[in-house]
């Protein structure tokens, strides 16, 4: 189920210069997900066109910034706010867990609200001069894909490749089996989650999921051994 709530954005400088007022749209939903791993990005490609999907969003950079208490509240009680850079777009999201029914299961489910913004850049300043911090980044290449019903999204990561599901949780299932991926490859961790995990297997003091950071923490000088 989803919830649009408009808003209507009209300063008193537009409004006395005769401007048309801005409009942008708010969505909430119950976000249903899985992900899993991508041993061959070409062979996932020509499954997907197979199976009927069609390309949305061509290869493109992705980064993204999470914001937290400076003691990690919002990590604590498995919540995100999340500023997005996306495609010549900028995003605010806020994830929780659903109230009343599990966050995990076979798939992930999260009650998301998320809007678009104009400038990532001053909304980030407006979180620092409120007391949070910049917690965590990440960035990944995603290639999107529809079938019409629901979303394929391809992530080159720094950490390996990994592919989103996200529709109904039967849509998923009935999905994951025409592309040939079994239940037993479903993944419900975030990619902040995932990374704990890499760091772990591979000993690594990086402490952002970026390109450079990860690169920069892999070296032999940093003192830390790379895993295979």
């Amino acid at each position: 189920m989803m919830c649009k709530v408009f808003t209507l954005s009209l300063s008193p400088l537009q409004a006395s210069q005769g401007q048309r007022p801005l409009y942008s749209l708010l969505t909430m939903a119950v976000e249903t997900e899985i992900k899993f791993r991508v041993a061959d990005l070409a062979a996932l490609a020509q499954r997907l066109e197979a199976v009927g999907f069609t390309l949305l969003t061509p290869r493109t950079f992705e980064s993204n910034v999470l914001y937290d208490t400076s003691d990690r509240q919002m990590r604590a009680r498995t919540e995100i706010l999340r500023i997005r850079s996306y495609a010549g777009r900028w995003t605010l999201t806020h994830k929780r867990l659903p109230t009343g029914t599990p966050g995990e299961d076979r798939h992930k489910h999260r009650v998301e609200t998320e809007t678009a913004i104009v400038d990532g850049d001053a909304l980030a300043e407006v979180f620092l001069s409120l007391g949070l911090v910049d917690a965590f980044r990440y960035e990944k290449w995603r290639t999107e894909w529809t079938d019409g019903e629901g979303h394929c999204v391809v992530d080159e990561t720094p950490i390996g490749n990994y592919a989103e599901l996200e529709g109904t949780a039967a849509w998923i299932d009935r999905t994951a089996i025409r592309l040939g991926v079994d239940a037993s490859e479903y993944l419900t961790l975030s990619y902040g989650r995932l990374f704990d995990v890499w760091r772990e297997q591979h000993g690594s003091a990086a402490q952002d999921l970026t390109f450079a950071a990860v690169a920069q923490a892999s070296t032999p000088s940093s003192g830390f051994k790379t895993g295979h």
